[in-house]
């Protein structure tokens, strides 16, 4: 435990701790651009630099180790003249069309600019050329705002293995972006939104589609309706100012209402669907594995990720049998809102405009793929991610912490916890588990308050096992079968998972998440999302599902009702029409 002195104040810290940590637990901010933890520190932008008595040089403090009797100044004259000069360099070259660029406010270079107290930009000038590719449905770039802080680099390389984008050139020619200065849509991207998560500035960021979504709200010929994930009523709150976890569900929903959405549905309904489905195809398999002795695609792995969708089909085209059939619960709404819905109201398909809030920018390019028109047209027609959701609740002059708890719309607004826990790594996991166990043996999941602690939590792979006794007598055929499941989230973690699977570990489902933490961490949610602001999120999921009177996916009962009255059964030849898809191996370059 080493003792140094920050700024005259005498601190002891575990051994290898950064000076930038040291200097956080004194209680002493220190500025930083580059530097994002759990992900990344390369002190390239040497805003965090600190003075340290008998240094030849400043020293950048996210890089720096502590070490026994230093004297570390984070404020003297050299430091602030030195903080202050690279932030006007960096200055200097940024595209500084702060008025319209949709991170003013939410700009970590603003900030540090203000903080610093730099009122004008000393250094003039050329700039970087400026190149913007708006190639994909669910990102746009823009090179003039880029500060090189390789935020994104690492994110993209290291936490989701695809290494679509990365530094090119030197000096003043340097830019970050794909090779050969090609757009996103020429190189595999999986268009997850970790990079526009974690983007510092406006350099990288979701196709904003708000005004798609005003325009339908003011054609008096469409009926407009509008589901929310799982994941935005635990995060939303904080484009208000709400701490991480704060769950605003009922002022979300009053707020939806205000904006003119004829309806407000929940997704968590079609997640419901989403078990049925998908809990009868993982049974299906297993029976024919077991009973049939037939050849299967074991593991099953889950399907409601769509970067992870887009990532097998680019990396592991070999795996796509042993994928799920079950489409998204986005996907599944849009279908079903566009044909049981719109027949219980007397509309087609086509005067219905289904708007998704979704925490994943993936979800608008999922939105647009080809096969995702099940109803005869679209079936979802605009993505938006939770921050657009808070800049158009602000853009109306919404009050959001005066709103009234709102309740959402029935038929395919109710749902059971098991739907809200999808937010989560380990979730769709366990909402899984509850439904099928209990359909195979009568009884509740054997874990406390049905939760499956194993799966949860950050781990980046997790497994778990139960043995399966008193199998009823149709489900006889799994009487003692140890019944293995394993989840991954992010993709560098989901690779080494299907690695691991493939020298020969065995398991009967998989759950694979795009994003760190599930969907409560995905690229569409505010900024910026640490391991503390997942882990808060997650417990307010949590809490979302023990307050349910319905925990249970088959118990909900507007589920029982959509197969009674229209789908029959799950795996049926309308469910397998509506609610299931396929996938299309694709080439990594």
């Amino acid at each position: 435990m080493p003792t140094l002195t920050i700024d005259n104040r005498k601190i002891e810290v575990a051994e290898g701790t950064t000076l930038l940590d040291a200097s956080r637990q004194a209680g002493v901010h220190v500025p930083s651009l580059c530097f994002l933890r759990d992900v990344q520190a390369v002190g390239s932008c040497r805003v965090c630099i600190v003075e340290v008595e008998g240094a030849k040089t400043l020293v950048a403090s996210c890089v720096t180790p502590v070490s026994e009797g230093m004297k570390v100044h984070t404020n003297s004259p050299k430091v602030r003249q030195a903080r202050r000069t690279v932030v006007d360099l960096i200055l200097s070259d940024h595209e500084g069309d702060c008025q319209t660029c949709d991170r003013n406010g939410d700009c970590e270079l603003q900030a540090v600019a203000r903080d610093l107290g730099i009122r004008e930009i000393t250094w003039k000038g050329a700039k970087s050329k400026r190149m913007t590719d708006a190639s994909t449905p669910a990102l746009v770039r823009d090179t003039a705002k880029c500060i090189l802080c390789r935020r994104c680099v690492t994110v993209c390389g290291q936490t989701q293995g695809v290494a679509a984008i990365f530094p090119q050139r030197r000096g003043f020619q340097s830019v970050i972006g794909p090779a050969f200065a090609s757009n996103l849509s020429d190189v595999v991207c999986v268009q997850c939104g970790q990079c526009a998560a974690v983007c510092p500035v406006g350099a990288i960021g979701e196709r904003d589609q708000i005004a798609e979504v005003w325009k339908a709200l003011d054609d008096p010929t469409k009926t407009v309706v509008v589901q929310t994930a799982p994941a935005i009523r635990a995060a939303l709150g904080e484009c208000f100012g709400y701490p991480p976890g704060t769950l605003v569900t009922g002022k979300m929903v009053t707020a939806l209402r205000h904006l003119g959405f004829d309806r407000v549905f929940d997704t968590n309904f079609t997640a419901d669907l989403t078990i049925m489905e998908e809990g009868t195809e993982l049974l299906t398999r297993l029976r024919k594995a077991l009973v049939d002795k037939a050849p299967v695609a074991l593991p099953m792995f889950t399907s409601c990720s769509p970067g992870w969708i887009r990532y097998a089909e680019h990396f592991y085209p070999e795996i796509l049998p042993n994928i799920s059939t079950c489409k998204s619960p986005q996907q599944m709404f849009g279908a079903v809102a566009k044909t049981y819905f719109a027949e219980k109201i007397g509309k087609r398909p086509e005067d219905l405009f289904v708007v998704s809030v979704m925490p994943c920018t993936a979800k608008k390019y999922e939105a647009q793929r080809p096969e995702m028109t099940a109803s005869g047209v679209r079936d979802v027609d605009v993505v938006l991610t939770t921050r657009e959701l808070g800049r158009m609740i602000t853009m109306a002059g919404i009050e959001f912490a005066n709103l009234h708890d709102g309740k959402m719309d029935s038929i395919l607004g109710d749902s059971s916890g098991a739907a809200d826990i999808f937010a989560n790594t380990g979730g769709v996991m366990e909402a899984a588990l509850r439904t099928a166990w209990e359909i195979v043996t009568g009884k509740p999941l054997p874990f406390e308050n049905l939760q499956v602690k194993p799966i949860a939590g950050l781990d980046g792979i997790k497994t778990a096992s139960a043995r399966i006794t008193g199998a009823l007598p149709e489900w006889s055929f799994l009487e003692g079968v140890e019944l293995k499941v394993a989840v991954a989230h992010g993709l560098g973690n989901a690779r080494m998972l299907i690695e691991r699977i493939k020298a020969g570990d065995t398991y009967h489902f998989v759950e694979i998440m795009t994003c760190p933490g599930g969907c409560i961490g995905g690229g569409g949610q505010p900024r910026i999302t640490t391991n503390e602001v997942r882990l808060a999120r997650i417990k307010a999921i949590y809490k979302e599902d023990e307050g349910k009177t319905v925990r249970k996916s088959h118990l909900n009962p507007e589920v029982a009702k959509i197969y009674e009255d229209f789908l029959s059964k799950p795996l049926g030849e309308k469910s397998h029409h509506l609610l299931h898809t396929r996938y299309t191996a694709r080439s990594r370059v």
